[in-house]
């Protein structure tokens, strides 16, 4: 009888978190007994939080979801997840142009480390257009973003602009 409890890693940079990757974590939660939450930096893209920011605004967003929490990492993915003893990687896909740049990131996660998954979990429809960079950019212009973000976030990014 196997009673090791199941784990999955949802990585992203969460700069900050949206409610589409809310809407993942949670529905990640029902599936997996725990769910790290790792933010992994896109050395491409400054980030308007930082690294203790956002793991802040990811631990209250998720506050609800007991077997949910946040951490981070600069190393490889497959690396974090191996040290964690994960049995998933949790990817959220808005489109298909989201498919094609996750399958190659998990065929290199595969060739690197042959016993973690992915699950891909398809995003709600109404989340399907949304991500950190847009809310960034609607939110720098005073946009209202609240429908966008967990409540937490909107005070966050209101002290940022």
């Amino acid at each position: 009888m196997n009673n090791k409890k199941t784990l999955a890693i949802c990585p992203g940079s969460f700069d900050p978190i949206t409610n589409g990757h809310l809407d993942i974590i949670s529905r990640g939660a029902k599936i997996f007994d725990e769910v790290i939450v790792a933010i992994f930096d896109n050395h491409s893209k400054a980030p308007l939080f930082t690294e203790e920011e956002r793991i802040d605004l990811i631990s209250k967003a998720t506050a609800h979801l007991p077997n949910v929490k946040a951490d981070s990492s600069n190393g490889l993915l497959v690396d974090y997840a191996k040290a964690q003893d994960a049995d998933a990687i949790l990817r959220g896909l808005r489109a298909i142009s989201d498919f094609e740049y996750e399958m190659q990131i998990t065929s290199m996660n595969k060739k690197l480390e042959p016993d973690i998954e992915t699950i891909f979990m398809m995003t709600n429809n109404q989340y399907s257009f949304l991500s950190s960079s847009i809310v960034k950019e609607v939110a720098k212009y005073d946009a209202n973003v609240e429908c966008l973000v967990p409540e937490v976030v909107v005070e966050a990014i209101r002290k940022k602009f």
